[in-house]
């Protein structure tokens, strides 16, 4: 018997060939009917039997379109209609901003077959795409997601692409970035005068990488700057125009094979590699790696991604290296550049030749990164092909902005059962990336159709994204202390409701009560929080001095610990004067300029600059790093004691830890093995103290956040340790557990508190 029925999908299926793929699954089962876009999502209406349309409704799902993402399906009879074909019909006005945008996403397998072959009409096209693959967010101006509002309407299509763009069958049917070589976008390569260079321009790039030289190449989400990654010359060349004297480089390699050359890729590390996300995967890089040490220098990591876009593949393909420097193209703590005459006037300098084209990039958005912990891909940087995907809520949430933090910037906005976070911005601490801070938010906002009832933002009054909060008018302002967003952003991640004892380790967080967080324990909700164990107060000397230069840490804490007396076996001592060394302890004893901490970051930097490993760093947490990087594997019975001084809050000290590590080095014990005893001392201490608090609430769901927890051996061994004594342990990996992830946590915490009032 017939029938007919009306089927209604939500979620990102505007763009990404939803349309064509009903059409060709409705003519596969003998249903007729229609599908058209609307303001909200994608409405379907099916006529045919009971068994054609069960089988159609499971493939919409199982069958659906690379980049389609369905959130929901609800389907509902409909009156019988006279009807003999399948149609898609014109679109439905209205709103558009229930509708998902889609991340920009890789090349294609059938966009790069194409690309490759001769016979094809987008032979070797440099911009070959199709609604598989290729940029979405970073060309929108604003939504519906048509070419008209794309940085595409530059670009009217030939006959060729137009009939492509009308054909219901075909892969491009609404593909709004389709162009070829007649009408799309071109290369050019210009020099550092921003004259153009004679000659095809990726021929002669490919010419200049293999000669040493620096290229800025223009991508999707902006530019980067590229050398050969087995020229020592090129990469030092590198490192000293850009100011990037030590932190790692990421690496474009052309395929697996290579990756597997230079890195141990694990399953789930191959599996995202090919992902259409293709975000830079950190892995652990082969003894037997070609590649200078100069690029991720006294790290055992190497980032590695895979090309992305036409252009990249065309570069592999007829250059025929192993492996490109592929890093942000801007000077030191700057936006990444994505505009053409913006890149040539700041990179001047640094770039030696510019490979542009002329289709706009509108918003800014670096390469995501990821790394593997225990089998699960876990997101330390979330841009480019993941925004704006949102985050899944347990329940819905009013409409709330939150503005995030100082450090690895990124926004939040909430609508319904959805978070939205924006691209990474990075550190906001000069006026360009204020900037683009503001751009994030003005951009989301405008492709959800959405304003906020209340503005969340961190309790500290000195950060710039504070005081944007703070200037807004006649909307709720909410104030969400650092460390229980972090907590709050665990829970909303992993649907928890609380309480929860939320385990919280980083740099810096303000405190309630004025002292500088960051080794932190709390029992805590949306609603609230207790705090119920600490790291103990130490001097950090110099304040933000003190994070420059580990060694202050380290003083600090051996002053604290009345280890007074130093000699020859404590390695630090070579790199600091005796000058220096009396100054930062006047500092201390006086507190002088020495604002109190917890920070476990500052705990980390003080062990790692005391074992001798750096007293300076020239990138956040290289200290940290480097500690980790040499921990050695194993079990050490001899792991690290801390004394726990017990009161409503307790307090772990850390002076007998220092007691115990200077007894150590003088009796020549390895850095590999203090490193290990201290981080397996640190594991079993929390683990001690977490038990402790939940025995006394009854609370056994634990959070851990805080870009401590990017530290693998701290983040397996506490996790493993908790989980044995039968707590459940919640963690992150769709949104950074460091302070990229925070505005999620300030936006859960702020929605309730708006709902806890009477808002909707």
């Amino acid at each position: 018997m017939k029938a007919r029925r009306k089927i209604f999908v939500c979620g990102r299926v505007q763009g990404v060939g939803f349309r064509p793929h009903v059409y060709r699954l409705a003519n596969r089962y003998g249903l007729t009917g229609q599908v058209k876009n609307t303001g909200s999502g994608v409405a379907i209406e099916v006529q045919g039997s009971q068994a054609a349309f069960g089988k159609f409704l499971e493939a919409l799902r199982s069958e659906a379109p690379p980049l389609a993402r369905i959130t929901s399906v609800s389907v509902e009879e409909a009156a019988f209609l006279p009807e003999t074909v399948f149609a898609i019909v014109s679109s439905h006005s209205g709103g558009h901003g229930d509708t998902l945008i889609a991340p920009d996403a890789a090349t294609c397998v059938d966009c790069l077959r194409e690309l490759f072959d001769p016979a094809d009409r987008r032979y070797l096209y440099p911009f070959i795409n199709c609604t598989n693959c290729g940029p979405r967010f970073t060309i929108l101006r604003r939504v519906p997601y048509d070419r008209p509002n794309t940085s595409m309407a530059a670009f009217p299509m030939c006959r060729d692409c137009r009939a492509e763009y009308d054909d219901p069958l075909s892969r491009r049917f609404h593909a709004q970035a389709n162009a070829c070589w007649k009408c799309g976008p071109q290369l050019t390569l210009m020099d550092a005068k921003a004259d153009v260079v004679v000659g095809d321009p990726l021929d002669r790039a490919i010419e200049f990488l293999r000669a040493g030289r620096i290229v800025a190449i223009k991508g999707l989400g902006g530019f980067h700057l590229s050398v050969d990654a087995t020229n020592a010359v090129a990469i030092a060349t590198l490192r000293r125009r850009k100011r990037r004297f030590e932190k790692p480089l990421a690496v474009m390699v052309p395929d697996l094979l290579h990756a597997e050359q230079f890195c141990l890729v694990s399953p789930e590390d191959r599996a995202t590699l090919v992902s259409v996300e293709r975000a830079i995967v950190l892995m652990h890089a082969r003894g037997d790696s070609r590649l200078p040490n100069t690029i991720a220098p006294g790290i055992p990591d190497l980032g590695i991604f895979l090309p992305y876009t036409p252009v990249h593949h065309l570069i592999f393909a007829r250059g025929n290296f192993a492996a490109l420097v592929m890093t942000s193209a801007n000077l030191s703590e700057e936006p990444i550049c994505i505009d053409n005459d913006e890149a040539t006037a700041r990179l001047r300098g640094v770039a030696d030749l510019f490979l542009v084209h002329n289709r706009d990039i509108l918003l800014r958005c670096d390469d995501s990164v990821v790394r593997s912990i225990q089998g699960r891909t876990t997101v330390l940087r979330r841009s480019r092909g993941y925004v704006p995907t949102p985050v899944r809520l347990k329940a819905e949430l009013p409409p709330v902005l939150a503005v995030g933090g100082e450090l690895k910037n990124a926004v939040c906005m909430t609508k319904g059962r959805e978070a939205f976070l924006g691209q990474h911005i990075g550190d906001l601490e000069n006026l360009a990336a204020y900037r683009s801070f503001e751009e994030s938010m003005s951009h989301l906002q405008d492709i959800l159709e959405w304003k906020p009832t209340a503005i969340a933002h961190d309790l500290h009054s000195g950060y710039l994204s504070t005081g944007w909060a703070l200037k807004q008018k006649d909307v709720q302002i909410v104030a969400v202390q650092h460390h229980h967003a972090h907590v709050a952003s665990c829970m909303a991640e992993n649907h928890l409701t609380g309480p929860v004892i939320g385990v919280v380790l980083d740099g810096t967080g303000y405190g309630t009560d004025g002292h500088v967080w960051g080794g932190e324990v709390l029992v805590a909700d949306f609603d609230g929080f207790r705090r119920a164990a600490h790291l103990e107060y130490v001097s950090m000397p110099g304040g933000a001095q003190a994070v420059q230069e580990p060694w202050r840490m380290a003083v600090a804490h051996l002053h604290h610990a009345g280890v007074n007396r130093l000699d020859a076996a404590i390695p630090f001592l070579e790199g600091v004067s005796v000058h220096q060394m009396k100054v930062v302890r006047r500092m201390v004893e006086c507190r002088i300029r020495s604002p109190l901490t917890s920070s476990c970051g500052r705990l980390f930097d003080a062990v790692a600059a005391l074992i001798g490993l750096r007293t300076k760093v020239n990138f956040e947490a290289q200290a940290a790093i480097e500690l980790e990087a040499c921990c050695s594997d194993g079990i050490d019975i001899d792991k690290y004691r801390f004394a726990i001084k017990e009161d409503e809050c307790f307090e772990i000290g850390t002076g007998l830890l220092f007691e115990q590590i200077v007894d150590d080095l003088k009796r020549g014990v390895s850095r590999e093995t203090i490193s290990r005893r201290f981080h397996q001392g640190l594991t079993s201490t929390l683990a001690d103290v977490v038990l402790r608090i939940s025995r006394e609430t009854g609370v056994e769901q634990v959070c851990l956040s805080g870009g401590c927890f990017l530290n693998k051996p701290l983040r397996v061994g506490l996790e493993g340790s908790l989980r044995r004594r039968g707590l459940s342990v919640h963690t992150q990996s769709q949104v950074p557990c460091g302070d990229g992830g925070l505005s999620l946590g300030q936006a859960a915490i702020a929605a309730h508190r708006v709902l806890r009032s009477g808002g909707h």
